[in-house]
């Protein structure tokens, strides 16, 4: 568990999509600003932060905790996604290019979760 926290694929690409979801949100209308705008921004930022503070943490056990967090704030980010489709804040074409964003995510998400829960037993 040496590696850094920065050097995992899945905390680069999960801030790459908070970046992208802080992009995105910018078009939403004011009136969304501390509704929906916020709610996406909070959970797009948690899913690379819950990624490091797990990987700072000191046993695999609590990694994969904080992994299952992220997980969690992702799902959550591709909920409020989704209503924001719906809503018409984000145009079809973002929206699939986020999506893609937010499942590559969760696949490796799932992958470290369960390469590290297999570590634990073992």
């Amino acid at each position: 568990m040496s590696e850094h926290y920065r050097d995992l694929i899945a905390w680069q690409k999960a801030k790459r999509l908070a970046l992208d979801v802080y992009r995105c949100t910018r078009k939403f209308p004011r009136d969304e600003i501390y509704g929906l705008t916020s709610q996406m921004r909070r959970a797009a930022v948690s899913v690379p932060s819950n990624i490091a503070e797990g990987k700072g943490r000191y046993s695999q056990k609590e990694l994969v905790h904080f992994l299952y967090l992220a997980r969690g704030s992702l799902l959550e980010l591709e909920t409020q996604l989704s209503i924001a489709r719906d809503l018409e804040y984000i145009d079809q074409p973002a929206f699939e290019i986020l999506e893609s964003e937010t499942e590559e995510v969760g696949r490796i998400l799932n992958g470290l979760i369960n390469r590290f829960q297999v570590q634990r037993v073992s």
